[in-house]
């Protein structure tokens, strides 16, 4: 074992250690850095980039005129923090604009309150450093941290801007596999109601117009075995936690989800998979269309299944 080898750090086991700053407007990151910490010299600031002690969204960051974008998170560590070897990445798709992975279970989209080291940000903006040091990514939409399936990335900030401020009209399909407990008395059908945030950061449902955000799940069974079923679910909405609050609404929750009741965890993850996203490029019109095949785990309750 090399002993000098530098250990990474890992935000999520030494929060305490972490700052982290907003970023407001377009700058490079180093003149970000001397506007923020007014009480350190110029020389001390680049010691921080040069030793590796400072990450936007959870990646590590050594290039002084690295560029920043409103929304950023510039965080800086007490300890350094490392790159990672990255290999066998599940890219579906990658050109000169986007990237679209096949996002495991249990890895975050993006930075949170509690982890900023493991995400797919970090994952990718590491992944297209390799080529370039002043590469960057720009998270378009998030997936649940224990869903799985296709997330979809930009390569440029004009990009991603024109894709969130128009996202639920650009998306033409969003579909997933769904697992839950129990068979559906109907096998078919639309779950509709306003979903809204309590003070535990949980998302719950109100038939009460206007009460929360307007949200629509369509469902579909498409198979069943003794305690179990298998949906293909589809939204003209996306919001937070949205099918794992309706199916809970119709009484069969999605297995592994201990966020919402208390189900059965036969295959040791959420029963949740985005398979497929479809959508307008916002620029040419183009319908891009990409697809993530249901997961081995999903297969261990439903072996005949295939799509």
């Amino acid at each position: 074992m090399n002993k000098n080898k530098p250990r990474t750090q890992h935000f999520s086991k030494d929060y305490k250690n972490i700052r982290q700053y907003e970023v407001k407007q377009e700058c490079e990151l180093l003149e970000f850095l001397l506007l923020t910490l007014k009480d350190q010299s110029r020389n001390s600031v680049k010691s921080l980039l040069s030793n590796h002690k400072i990450a936007v969204d959870g990646a590590p960051i050594t290039q002084f005129n690295f560029r920043l974008f409103p929304g950023d998170t510039v965080i800086i560590s007490k300890t350094p923090i490392y790159k990672k070897t990255r290999s066998n990445l599940p890219i579906i798709f990658e050109n000169d604009e986007i990237i679209v992975i096949n996002k495991p279970s249990g890895l975050l989209s993006i930075a949170s309150d509690k982890e900023k080291g493991s995400t797919a940000y970090r994952m990718l903006t590491e992944y297209v450093q390799q080529k370039d040091k002043h590469n960057r990514i720009f998270v378009c939409h998030r997936l649940d941290e224990d869903t799985s399936g296709v997330l979809m990335v930009a390569k440029n900030a004009k990009l991603r801007d024109a894709l969130q401020d128009k996202w639920n009209e650009l998306v033409t399909k969003r579909g997933y596999y769904a697992i839950v407990e129990g068979h559906l008395k109907e096998k078919s059908g639309t779950i509709k109601s306003y979903l809204k945030k309590n003070s535990e950061n949980l998302m719950y449902s109100s038939k009460k117009a206007g009460d929360g955000q307007f949200s629509v799940t369509h469902y579909k069974v498409l198979q069943e075995i003794e305690g179990y079923s298998l949906l293909d679910v589809h939204l003209d909405s996306g919001r937070k936690n949205q099918i794992r609050v309706h199916l809970g609404d119709l009484g069969h929750h999605v297995i592994g989800d201990d966020k919402y009741g208390n189900p059965s965890n036969p295959i040791k993850r959420l029963g949740l998979h985005a398979y497929e996203l479809e959508l307008k490029h916002p620029f040419t019109g183009k319908t891009l269309k990409f697809t993530a095949p249901i997961p081995k785990e999903f297969n261990i309750l439903f072996p005949t299944f295939k799509k």
